[in-house]
């Protein structure tokens, strides 16, 4: 319990940094975005390619990914089931709800936890493969075709949102250096190590400054915001502990880590996705607030009941 108080210190202590110098004026959104915008095209992928190239990701894979990808399922099932027959919503609102019920906030959030709170930074590469090679692609494709864009899906498209993602090419790389036992270059391992260090603050001051700047929640959102937070904050680390507890029969460590992972917020990206798209902009950026905050106290009590 004293190292997952530490790991919830540290965290809090960076994001307290962000938040306090948008609030003095020091930071704004524009930093934000070049925070955000260096870390995911920069720091993470060298961070993601450093951390993997020189573990033994057998194991946490095949057991976390299995258990990210049953407990996405499940709630892009139980949403889509309620979007249809309860709110009778169009194809573009499902499936910017099920992102927001089930795409979890692995950047922000995922990689300082699991780094500080489960001891390891790959504990957050199961579900961001998930996330990246199965349910970004597919949703984009429906928005695609249920709006009727200028991008509209095509195989070529499709392919495309793999290998121009930097955090998938760099979760690749890694994954074929840990697999072939290639290590890094000497030359090269120092200053990879150096600016892959930038992503953990990187992404924590980022998410300081959007607490402080970012939108606030409609609050005519009503039953269906309830449902949504419901959903990524109790029923989806739920679904992921039972199937690591009674299905895998995973030791503590293990269930922790799935546990959590799938207890994270909403992702911020999926307010990108439905901006661009313009379906469910208001449903999206609500459910990465509340989901955000109240995230504080659901992960602290699933690691206080687990650890």
């Amino acid at each position: 319990m004293q190292g997952v108080l530490s790991g919830f210190f540290v965290i809090a202590a960076v994001v307290a940094v962000g938040y306090l110098l948008a609030h003095l004026g020091v930071f704004t959104e524009q930093t934000q975005n070049t925070l955000g915008t260096l870390s995911f095209y920069v720091a993470m992928p060298v961070l993601f390619v450093t951390m993997m190239a020189d573990e033994d990701l057998g194991a946490v894979l095949s057991v976390d990914l299995i258990a990210s990808l049953v407990s996405i399922a499940a709630m892009i099932v139980v949403w889509m089931a309620a979007a249809r027959f309860v709110w009778r919503l169009p194809m573009a609102e499902t499936v910017v709800g099920a992102f927001a019920s089930a795409y979890v906030n692995a950047g922000n959030l995922g990689l300082p936890i699991a780094a500080y709170v489960l001891g390891s930074p790959t504990r957050v590469v199961p579900v961001i493969l998930t996330q990246l090679l199965f349910l970004q692609p597919l949703g984009l494709a429906l928005l695609d075709l249920s709006t009727g864009t200028e991008t509209r899906f095509t195989v070529r498209a499709f392919v495309g949102r793999y290998v121009r993602n930097p955090l998938t090419i760099a979760t690749l790389v890694g994954v074929l250096l840990s697999v072939t036992g290639t290590g890094i270059p000497p030359l090269l391992a120092t200053p990879m190590t150096m600016v892959g260090a930038m992503a953990v603050p990187g992404v924590l001051m980022a998410f300081g400054i959007s607490l402080r700047l970012g939108p606030r929640p409609d609050r005519t959102a009503g039953r269906m915001l309830a449902f949504q937070t419901v959903l990524k904050l109790v029923a989806m680390p739920l679904v992921a502990w039972a199937f690591g507890r009674f299905v895998m029969h995973l030791d503590r460590p293990d269930l922790l880590a799935v546990t959590i992972m799938a207890g994270l917020p909403t992702a911020q990206n999926v307010f990108v996705v439905a901006t661009r798209y313009d379906r469910g902009v208001v449903m999206a950026r609500d459910a990465i607030f509340v989901s955000t905050l109240l995230s504080v106290l659901s992960i602290f009590g699933l690691a206080a009941l687990l650890s």
